[in-house]
Protein backbone atom coordinates (compact mmCIF):
# COMPACT_ATOMS: atom_id res chain seq x y z
CA UNK A 1 0.00 0.00 0.00
CA UNK A 2 2.78 2.45 0.95
CA UNK A 3 4.64 1.65 -2.25
CA UNK A 4 1.49 2.39 -4.23
CA UNK A 5 1.02 5.75 -2.51
CA UNK A 6 4.68 6.67 -3.11
CA UNK A 7 4.35 5.71 -6.75
CA UNK A 8 1.15 7.75 -7.04
CA UNK A 9 2.87 10.76 -5.44
CA UNK A 10 5.82 10.55 -7.81
CA UNK A 11 3.52 10.20 -10.79
CA UNK A 12 1.43 13.21 -9.80
CA UNK A 13 4.57 15.27 -9.12
CA UNK A 14 6.00 14.43 -12.53
CA UNK A 15 2.62 15.22 -14.11
CA UNK A 16 2.54 18.61 -12.34
CA UNK A 17 6.03 19.51 -13.55
CA UNK A 18 5.14 18.48 -17.10
CA UNK A 19 1.91 20.52 -16.89
CA UNK A 20 3.77 23.65 -15.76
CA UNK A 21 6.37 23.25 -18.47
CA UNK A 22 3.74 22.72 -21.16
CA UNK A 23 1.70 25.72 -19.93
CA UNK A 24 4.76 28.00 -19.95
CA UNK A 25 5.72 26.82 -23.42
CA UNK A 26 2.23 27.35 -24.86
CA UNK A 27 1.86 30.83 -23.34
CA UNK A 28 5.29 31.87 -24.59
CA UNK A 29 4.49 30.59 -28.06
CA UNK A 30 1.27 32.59 -27.96
CA UNK A 31 3.17 35.75 -27.04
CA UNK A 32 5.67 35.15 -29.85
CA UNK A 33 2.90 34.50 -32.37
CA UNK A 34 1.12 37.74 -31.53
CA UNK A 35 4.42 39.66 -31.60
CA UNK A 36 5.36 38.25 -35.00
CA UNK A 37 1.88 39.11 -36.31
CA UNK A 38 2.40 42.76 -35.28
CA UNK A 39 5.95 42.78 -36.67
CA UNK A 40 4.83 41.37 -40.02
CA UNK A 41 2.16 44.04 -40.34
CA UNK A 42 4.70 46.79 -39.65
CA UNK A 43 7.23 45.20 -42.02
CA UNK A 44 4.60 45.27 -44.77
CA UNK A 45 4.15 49.00 -44.22
CA UNK A 46 7.93 49.46 -44.30
CA UNK A 47 8.20 47.61 -47.58
CA UNK A 48 5.60 49.98 -49.08
CA UNK A 49 7.43 53.00 -47.58
CA UNK A 50 4.23 53.89 -45.75
CA UNK A 51 5.37 53.88 -42.13
CA UNK A 52 3.24 56.20 -39.98
CA UNK A 53 4.77 58.01 -37.05
CA UNK A 54 3.96 57.04 -34.37
CA UNK A 55 3.30 53.43 -35.27
CA UNK A 56 -0.24 52.36 -34.39
CA UNK A 57 -0.11 49.59 -31.72
CA UNK A 58 -2.99 48.18 -29.70
CA UNK A 59 -2.42 47.52 -26.01
CA UNK A 60 -0.15 49.06 -23.47
CA UNK A 61 2.15 46.06 -23.02
CA UNK A 62 3.60 46.27 -26.56
CA UNK A 63 6.50 48.41 -27.85
CA UNK A 64 7.46 48.64 -31.55
CA UNK A 65 10.57 50.13 -33.17
CA UNK A 66 11.88 50.21 -36.74
CA UNK A 67 15.65 50.51 -36.88
CA UNK A 68 18.04 50.77 -39.83
CA UNK A 69 21.41 49.15 -40.41
CA UNK A 70 23.23 51.74 -38.25
CA UNK A 71 20.89 51.20 -35.32
CA UNK A 72 18.99 54.45 -35.80
CA UNK A 73 15.28 54.46 -35.04
CA UNK A 74 13.22 55.32 -38.12
CA UNK A 75 9.80 54.88 -36.47
CA UNK A 76 8.40 53.86 -33.13
CA UNK A 77 5.14 53.32 -31.28
CA UNK A 78 3.90 56.09 -29.03
CA UNK A 79 5.32 54.46 -25.84
CA UNK A 80 8.61 53.27 -27.34
CA UNK A 81 11.97 54.99 -26.91
CA UNK A 82 12.94 57.02 -30.00
CA UNK A 83 16.65 57.29 -29.20
CA UNK A 84 17.80 53.91 -27.87
CA UNK A 85 16.88 50.73 -29.75
CA UNK A 86 15.43 47.89 -27.67
CA UNK A 87 18.11 45.49 -28.96
CA UNK A 88 21.72 46.36 -29.55
CA UNK A 89 22.58 46.37 -33.27
CA UNK A 90 25.29 43.70 -32.89
CA UNK A 91 22.68 41.17 -31.59
CA UNK A 92 20.47 41.51 -34.65
CA UNK A 93 20.53 39.15 -37.60
CA UNK A 94 19.52 41.14 -40.66
CA UNK A 95 18.70 38.03 -42.69
CA UNK A 96 16.33 36.10 -40.39
CA UNK A 97 13.61 36.26 -37.78
CA UNK A 98 14.70 36.21 -34.14
CA UNK A 99 13.37 35.71 -30.62
CA UNK A 100 15.30 37.55 -27.93
CA UNK A 101 15.14 38.22 -24.21
CA UNK A 102 16.01 41.79 -23.11
CA UNK A 103 16.13 43.52 -19.73
CA UNK A 104 12.84 45.08 -18.69
CA UNK A 105 14.41 48.50 -17.91
CA UNK A 106 15.70 48.83 -21.49
CA UNK A 107 12.16 48.66 -22.82
CA UNK A 108 10.17 50.19 -20.02
CA UNK A 109 7.87 47.22 -19.47
CA UNK A 110 7.33 44.86 -16.54
CA UNK A 111 9.75 42.02 -16.94
CA UNK A 112 10.65 39.69 -18.29
CA UNK A 113 10.41 41.09 -21.85
CA UNK A 114 10.28 39.09 -25.06
CA UNK A 115 11.43 40.80 -28.30
CA UNK A 116 10.96 39.50 -31.83
CA UNK A 117 12.91 40.85 -34.81
CA UNK A 118 11.66 40.73 -38.42
CA UNK A 119 13.74 41.97 -41.43
CA UNK A 120 12.04 44.70 -43.52
CA UNK A 121 12.86 47.44 -46.06
CA UNK A 122 14.93 46.90 -49.18
CA UNK A 123 18.41 45.71 -49.99
CA UNK A 124 19.57 49.31 -50.35
CA UNK A 125 17.92 50.38 -47.14
CA UNK A 126 17.61 47.38 -44.81
CA UNK A 127 15.35 47.82 -41.82
CA UNK A 128 14.47 45.66 -38.84
CA UNK A 129 11.11 45.70 -37.05
CA UNK A 130 11.40 45.11 -33.28
CA UNK A 131 8.29 44.20 -31.28
CA UNK A 132 8.57 43.83 -27.51
CA UNK A 133 5.94 42.21 -25.33
CA UNK A 134 5.91 41.82 -21.57
CA UNK A 135 5.95 38.27 -20.18
CA UNK A 136 4.48 39.40 -16.85
CA UNK A 137 1.08 37.91 -17.68
CA UNK A 138 2.70 34.63 -18.61
CA UNK A 139 4.72 34.58 -15.39
CA UNK A 140 1.61 35.45 -13.38
CA UNK A 141 -0.42 32.65 -15.02
CA UNK A 142 2.25 30.03 -14.38
CA UNK A 143 2.65 31.28 -10.81
CA UNK A 144 -1.08 30.92 -10.19
CA UNK A 145 -1.10 27.40 -11.65
CA UNK A 146 1.99 26.46 -9.60
CA UNK A 147 0.33 27.75 -6.42
CA UNK A 148 -2.86 25.82 -7.15
CA UNK A 149 -0.88 22.63 -7.78
CA UNK A 150 1.17 23.06 -4.60
CA UNK A 151 -2.01 23.50 -2.55
CA UNK A 152 -4.10 20.86 -4.32
CA UNK A 153 -1.33 18.26 -4.69
CA UNK A 154 -1.09 17.19 -1.03
CA UNK A 155 -4.88 17.19 -0.69
CA UNK A 156 -5.26 15.10 -3.84
CA UNK A 157 -2.60 12.64 -2.70
CA UNK A 158 -4.27 12.35 0.71
CA UNK A 159 -7.71 11.76 -0.83
CA UNK A 160 -6.41 9.22 -3.33
CA UNK A 161 -4.40 7.46 -0.62
CA UNK A 162 -7.51 7.24 1.57
CA UNK A 163 -9.61 5.91 -1.30
CA UNK A 164 -6.89 3.42 -2.27
CA UNK A 165 -6.60 2.32 1.36
CA UNK A 166 -10.33 1.65 1.56
CA UNK A 167 -10.52 -0.03 -1.84
CA UNK A 168 -7.42 -2.17 -1.33
CA UNK A 169 -8.54 -3.01 2.19
CA UNK A 170 -11.96 -4.10 0.93
CA UNK A 171 -10.30 -6.11 -1.84
CA UNK A 172 -7.82 -7.82 0.48
CA UNK A 173 -10.32 -8.51 3.24
CA UNK A 174 -11.38 -11.83 1.64
CA UNK A 175 -7.70 -12.70 1.22
CA UNK A 176 -7.15 -12.07 4.93
CA UNK A 177 -10.17 -14.26 5.66
CA UNK A 178 -8.60 -17.00 3.55
CA UNK A 179 -5.33 -16.60 5.43
CA UNK A 180 -7.05 -16.88 8.82
CA UNK A 181 -9.00 -19.91 7.63
CA UNK A 182 -5.79 -21.57 6.41
CA UNK A 183 -4.13 -20.79 9.75
CA UNK A 184 -7.02 -22.36 11.65
CA UNK A 185 -6.93 -25.45 9.46
CA UNK A 186 -3.16 -25.75 9.97
CA UNK A 187 -3.51 -25.20 13.71
CA UNK A 188 -6.01 -27.97 14.27
CA UNK A 189 -4.35 -30.27 11.70
CA UNK A 190 -7.66 -31.61 10.54
CA UNK A 191 -10.17 -31.34 7.77
CA UNK A 192 -11.63 -27.95 7.06
CA UNK A 193 -12.67 -25.54 4.37
CA UNK A 194 -11.71 -21.97 3.63
CA UNK A 195 -14.41 -19.27 3.69
CA UNK A 196 -15.74 -18.53 0.20
CA UNK A 197 -16.62 -14.85 -0.44
CA UNK A 198 -20.01 -14.11 -1.92
CA UNK A 199 -18.63 -11.99 -4.76
CA UNK A 200 -18.13 -13.88 -8.01
CA UNK A 201 -14.61 -12.62 -8.66
CA UNK A 202 -11.05 -13.97 -8.74
CA UNK A 203 -10.94 -14.33 -4.94
CA UNK A 204 -14.12 -16.42 -5.04
CA UNK A 205 -12.65 -18.68 -7.69
CA UNK A 206 -9.39 -18.92 -5.74
CA UNK A 207 -11.27 -19.96 -2.60
CA UNK A 208 -13.25 -22.59 -4.52
CA UNK A 209 -10.05 -23.93 -6.08
CA UNK A 210 -8.26 -24.05 -2.74
CA UNK A 211 -11.21 -25.84 -1.12
CA UNK A 212 -11.13 -28.38 -3.91
CA UNK A 213 -7.42 -28.87 -3.32
CA UNK A 214 -8.01 -29.26 0.43
CA UNK A 215 -10.70 -31.83 -0.27
CA UNK A 216 -8.35 -33.82 -2.48
CA UNK A 217 -5.57 -33.59 0.10
CA UNK A 218 -7.94 -34.74 2.83
CA UNK A 219 -9.10 -37.66 0.69
CA UNK A 220 -5.49 -38.57 -0.02
CA UNK A 221 -4.67 -38.32 3.69
CA UNK A 222 -7.61 -40.57 4.58
CA UNK A 223 -6.60 -43.09 1.92
CA UNK A 224 -3.01 -43.00 3.09
CA UNK A 225 -4.04 -43.51 6.71
CA UNK A 226 -6.32 -46.38 5.74
CA UNK A 227 -3.58 -47.86 3.57
CA UNK A 228 -1.04 -47.70 6.41
CA UNK A 229 -3.55 -49.18 8.84
CA UNK A 230 -4.48 -52.02 6.50
CA UNK A 231 -0.84 -52.67 5.64
CA UNK A 232 0.09 -52.83 9.32
CA UNK A 233 -2.82 -55.20 9.97
CA UNK A 234 -1.87 -57.47 7.10
CA UNK A 235 1.80 -57.49 8.12
CA UNK A 236 0.93 -58.27 11.73
CA UNK A 237 -0.78 -61.58 10.86
CA UNK A 238 2.21 -63.43 9.36
CA UNK A 239 4.53 -61.94 11.96
CA UNK A 240 2.18 -63.13 14.71
CA UNK A 241 2.06 -66.61 13.17
CA UNK A 242 5.85 -66.74 12.96
CA UNK A 243 6.22 -65.60 16.57
CA UNK A 244 3.64 -68.11 17.78
CA UNK A 245 5.31 -71.00 15.93
CA UNK A 246 8.70 -70.08 17.39
CA UNK A 247 7.42 -69.67 20.95
CA UNK A 248 5.60 -73.01 20.86
CA UNK A 249 8.64 -74.70 19.37
CA UNK A 250 10.84 -73.17 22.07
CA UNK A 251 8.59 -74.41 24.90
CA UNK A 252 8.13 -77.89 23.44
CA UNK A 253 11.60 -78.33 22.05
CA UNK A 254 11.77 -82.05 22.70
CA UNK A 255 8.35 -82.80 21.23
CA UNK A 256 8.48 -80.30 18.32
CA UNK A 257 8.20 -81.52 14.74
CA UNK A 258 10.84 -79.20 13.35
CA UNK A 259 10.10 -80.23 9.77
CA UNK A 260 6.48 -79.06 10.11
CA UNK A 261 7.56 -75.92 11.95
CA UNK A 262 10.04 -75.09 9.22
CA UNK A 263 7.42 -75.59 6.53
CA UNK A 264 4.97 -73.33 8.35
CA UNK A 265 7.61 -70.65 8.89
CA UNK A 266 8.64 -70.77 5.24
CA UNK A 267 4.99 -70.43 4.17
CA UNK A 268 4.48 -67.42 6.42
CA UNK A 269 7.77 -65.93 5.24
CA UNK A 270 6.78 -66.36 1.59
CA UNK A 271 3.42 -64.76 2.27
CA UNK A 272 5.10 -61.89 4.10
CA UNK A 273 7.58 -61.43 1.25
CA UNK A 274 4.77 -61.35 -1.35
CA UNK A 275 2.86 -58.82 0.72
CA UNK A 276 5.88 -56.54 1.10
CA UNK A 277 6.61 -56.80 -2.64
CA UNK A 278 3.02 -55.90 -3.48
CA UNK A 279 3.08 -52.91 -1.10
CA UNK A 280 6.34 -51.66 -2.59
CA UNK A 281 4.95 -52.04 -6.10
CA UNK A 282 1.82 -50.07 -5.24
CA UNK A 283 3.94 -47.36 -3.63
CA UNK A 284 6.05 -47.07 -6.79
CA UNK A 285 2.95 -46.97 -8.98
CA UNK A 286 1.49 -44.17 -6.85
CA UNK A 287 4.65 -42.09 -7.23
CA UNK A 288 5.40 -42.82 -10.89
CA UNK A 289 3.54 -40.79 -13.57
CA UNK A 290 1.32 -42.66 -16.05
CA UNK A 291 3.64 -44.14 -18.64
CA UNK A 292 3.16 -45.73 -22.00
CA UNK A 293 4.85 -48.98 -22.92
CA UNK A 294 8.42 -49.66 -23.82
CA UNK A 295 7.87 -51.86 -26.82
CA UNK A 296 5.46 -53.97 -28.87
CA UNK A 297 3.99 -57.02 -27.14
CA UNK A 298 2.16 -59.86 -28.91
CA UNK A 299 -0.82 -60.77 -26.73
CA UNK A 300 -1.37 -64.30 -28.09
CA UNK A 301 2.16 -65.35 -27.21
CA UNK A 302 1.90 -63.67 -23.82
CA UNK A 303 -1.33 -65.53 -23.02
CA UNK A 304 0.27 -68.84 -23.97
CA UNK A 305 3.31 -68.09 -21.82
CA UNK A 306 1.23 -67.21 -18.75
CA UNK A 307 -1.12 -70.19 -19.17
CA UNK A 308 1.86 -72.56 -19.38
CA UNK A 309 2.54 -71.97 -15.68
CA UNK A 310 -0.75 -73.63 -14.72
CA UNK A 311 -2.04 -77.17 -15.32
CA UNK A 312 -4.40 -77.74 -18.23
CA UNK A 313 -7.12 -78.23 -17.27
CA UNK A 314 -8.29 -76.02 -15.65
CA UNK A 315 -6.45 -73.29 -17.59
CA UNK A 316 -7.05 -73.22 -21.34
CA UNK A 317 -6.11 -70.69 -24.04
CA UNK A 318 -8.28 -69.84 -27.01
CA UNK A 319 -5.68 -68.63 -29.52
CA UNK A 320 -6.52 -65.52 -31.56
CA UNK A 321 -6.96 -65.70 -35.32
CA UNK A 322 -3.73 -63.81 -35.87
CA UNK A 323 -1.07 -61.80 -34.01
CA UNK A 324 -2.45 -59.09 -31.76
CA UNK A 325 0.12 -56.39 -31.01
CA UNK A 326 -0.07 -53.84 -28.25
CA UNK A 327 2.45 -51.37 -26.87
CA UNK A 328 3.53 -51.69 -23.26
CA UNK A 329 5.89 -53.19 -20.72
CA UNK A 330 5.93 -56.93 -21.07
CA UNK A 331 6.75 -57.39 -17.37
CA UNK A 332 3.77 -55.29 -16.29
CA UNK A 333 1.38 -57.00 -18.73
CA UNK A 334 2.68 -60.41 -17.61
CA UNK A 335 2.01 -59.40 -13.99
CA UNK A 336 -1.53 -58.30 -14.93
CA UNK A 337 -2.38 -61.61 -16.59
CA UNK A 338 -0.73 -63.64 -13.82
CA UNK A 339 -2.78 -61.89 -11.12
CA UNK A 340 -6.00 -62.36 -13.09
CA UNK A 341 -5.31 -66.05 -13.74
CA UNK A 342 -4.38 -66.60 -10.07
CA UNK A 343 -7.73 -65.15 -9.00
CA UNK A 344 -9.61 -67.18 -11.62
CA UNK A 345 -7.91 -70.45 -10.64
CA UNK A 346 -8.55 -69.79 -6.95
CA UNK A 347 -12.31 -69.34 -7.47
CA UNK A 348 -13.00 -71.59 -10.51
CA UNK A 349 -14.84 -74.88 -10.12
CA UNK A 350 -13.03 -76.51 -13.00
CA UNK A 351 -12.47 -74.26 -16.01
CA UNK A 352 -10.47 -71.07 -16.76
CA UNK A 353 -10.32 -69.77 -20.32
CA UNK A 354 -7.93 -67.12 -21.65
CA UNK A 355 -8.80 -65.43 -24.95
CA UNK A 356 -7.90 -62.34 -26.99
CA UNK A 357 -9.48 -60.68 -30.00
CA UNK A 358 -9.36 -57.40 -31.91
CA UNK A 359 -12.28 -55.05 -31.49
CA UNK A 360 -13.31 -51.73 -32.99
CA UNK A 361 -15.54 -50.90 -30.02
CA UNK A 362 -14.27 -48.06 -27.83
CA UNK A 363 -17.22 -48.26 -25.46
CA UNK A 364 -15.32 -50.79 -23.40
CA UNK A 365 -12.84 -48.09 -22.44
CA UNK A 366 -15.44 -46.79 -20.04
CA UNK A 367 -16.55 -50.19 -18.88
CA UNK A 368 -19.72 -50.37 -21.02
CA UNK A 369 -20.44 -53.05 -23.64
CA UNK A 370 -16.90 -54.36 -23.74
CA UNK A 371 -17.90 -57.90 -24.51
CA UNK A 372 -20.17 -56.88 -27.37
CA UNK A 373 -17.62 -55.00 -29.46
CA UNK A 374 -17.61 -55.68 -33.19
CA UNK A 375 -14.65 -57.86 -34.10
CA UNK A 376 -12.31 -57.05 -36.93
CA UNK A 377 -9.24 -58.49 -38.51
CA UNK A 378 -6.08 -58.97 -36.49
CA UNK A 379 -4.33 -55.73 -35.71
CA UNK A 380 -7.02 -53.66 -37.41
CA UNK A 381 -9.25 -52.69 -34.46
CA UNK A 382 -8.69 -49.68 -32.24
CA UNK A 383 -8.31 -51.93 -29.20
CA UNK A 384 -7.55 -55.51 -28.29
CA UNK A 385 -9.87 -57.34 -25.89
CA UNK A 386 -8.28 -59.87 -23.55
CA UNK A 387 -10.66 -61.95 -21.42
CA UNK A 388 -10.10 -64.26 -18.45
CA UNK A 389 -13.23 -66.35 -17.78
CA UNK A 390 -13.85 -68.77 -14.92
CA UNK A 391 -16.86 -70.88 -13.90
CA UNK A 392 -16.78 -69.96 -10.22
CA UNK A 393 -19.36 -68.17 -8.10
CA UNK A 394 -18.63 -64.81 -9.75
CA UNK A 395 -18.69 -61.36 -8.13
CA UNK A 396 -21.94 -59.55 -7.30
CA UNK A 397 -22.60 -56.50 -9.46
CA UNK A 398 -22.55 -54.21 -6.42
CA UNK A 399 -18.98 -55.37 -5.57
CA UNK A 400 -17.43 -55.28 -9.06
CA UNK A 401 -15.92 -51.85 -8.56
CA UNK A 402 -15.08 -52.30 -4.90
CA UNK A 403 -12.91 -55.36 -5.53
CA UNK A 404 -10.33 -53.12 -7.20
CA UNK A 405 -9.77 -51.23 -3.95
CA UNK A 406 -6.74 -52.12 -1.90
CA UNK A 407 -7.07 -54.74 0.83
CA UNK A 408 -10.56 -55.65 -0.35
CA UNK A 409 -11.56 -59.28 0.02
CA UNK A 410 -15.05 -60.60 -0.47
CA UNK A 411 -16.50 -63.10 2.01
CA UNK A 412 -15.32 -66.17 0.13
CA UNK A 413 -11.81 -64.72 -0.18
CA UNK A 414 -11.22 -63.59 3.38
CA UNK A 415 -9.16 -66.58 4.39
CA UNK A 416 -5.65 -65.18 4.30
CA UNK A 417 -4.07 -68.46 3.34
CA UNK A 418 -6.24 -68.75 0.24
CA UNK A 419 -7.62 -65.28 -0.43
CA UNK A 420 -4.41 -63.26 -0.34
CA UNK A 421 -4.12 -59.73 0.99
CA UNK A 422 -6.59 -58.12 -1.41
CA UNK A 423 -3.90 -56.29 -3.42
CA UNK A 424 -3.90 -58.29 -6.66
CA UNK A 425 -6.71 -56.48 -8.47
CA UNK A 426 -5.53 -53.11 -7.16
CA UNK A 427 -2.14 -53.78 -8.75
CA UNK A 428 -3.85 -54.93 -11.95
CA UNK A 429 -5.86 -51.73 -12.28
CA UNK A 430 -2.80 -49.51 -11.75
CA UNK A 431 -0.74 -51.43 -14.30
CA UNK A 432 -3.55 -51.40 -16.85
CA UNK A 433 -3.97 -47.67 -16.36
CA UNK A 434 -0.25 -47.18 -17.03
CA UNK A 435 -0.61 -49.22 -20.24
CA UNK A 436 -3.40 -46.92 -21.45
CA UNK A 437 -6.13 -49.52 -21.12
CA UNK A 438 -9.16 -50.29 -18.97
CA UNK A 439 -10.51 -53.28 -17.05
CA UNK A 440 -14.08 -54.31 -16.18
CA UNK A 441 -15.88 -57.30 -14.70
CA UNK A 442 -18.90 -58.93 -16.39
CA UNK A 443 -20.87 -62.15 -16.12
CA UNK A 444 -19.45 -65.15 -17.91
CA UNK A 445 -21.56 -65.90 -21.00
CA UNK A 446 -23.62 -69.09 -21.10
CA UNK A 447 -22.39 -70.26 -17.68
CA UNK A 448 -22.16 -69.24 -14.10
CA UNK A 449 -18.94 -67.42 -13.36
CA UNK A 450 -17.00 -64.25 -13.98
CA UNK A 451 -15.35 -62.73 -17.03
CA UNK A 452 -12.60 -60.14 -16.67
CA UNK A 453 -12.43 -57.89 -19.74
CA UNK A 454 -9.12 -56.17 -20.37
CA UNK A 455 -9.05 -53.55 -23.13
CA UNK A 456 -5.59 -52.59 -24.43
CA UNK A 457 -4.61 -50.16 -27.21
CA UNK A 458 -3.99 -51.89 -30.52
CA UNK A 459 -0.77 -51.65 -32.48
CA UNK A 460 -0.89 -52.47 -36.23
CA UNK A 461 0.74 -55.80 -37.03
CA UNK A 462 3.24 -54.21 -39.42
CA UNK A 463 4.56 -52.08 -36.53
CA UNK A 464 5.09 -55.09 -34.27
CA UNK A 465 8.11 -56.26 -36.16
CA UNK A 466 7.55 -59.97 -35.59
CA UNK A 467 6.22 -62.44 -33.06
CA UNK A 468 7.96 -61.37 -29.90
CA UNK A 469 6.72 -60.96 -26.36
CA UNK A 470 9.52 -59.25 -24.47
CA UNK A 471 9.48 -55.98 -26.45
CA UNK A 472 13.26 -56.10 -26.95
Amino acid sequence: MAIGVVGLTIGLAVGGVVLLGALGFVLQRTVDTEAFRTADAVALLAAEDALPDPLPVAGGQVRVQVVDGQGRIRAASIDADRLVPMVRPERLNRDGRQRLEVPAERVGLAGPVRVVAVPAGTAADPLTVLVARSMADVRHSTHVVRTILLVAFPLLVAVLAGVAWRVVGATLRPVEALRRGAEEITGRAGAGRLPVPASADEIHRLAVTLNGMLGRLESARVRQRAFVSDAAHELRSPLTNIRTELEVAQRLADRTDWTAVTANLLADTDRLSRLVDDLLLLARLDEAPPARGTGPVELGALLTEVAARYPSPPVRVTPPAGPLWTIGSVEELRRVLANLVDNAVRHARGDVVLAAEATTSTAGATGVAVATGTTAGPGVGAHHLVTVTDDGRGVPVADRERVFDRFTRLDDGRARDDGGAGLGLAIVRELVRRAGGSITLTDAPEQQGLRVCLLLPALPAEEGGGPKVDGS
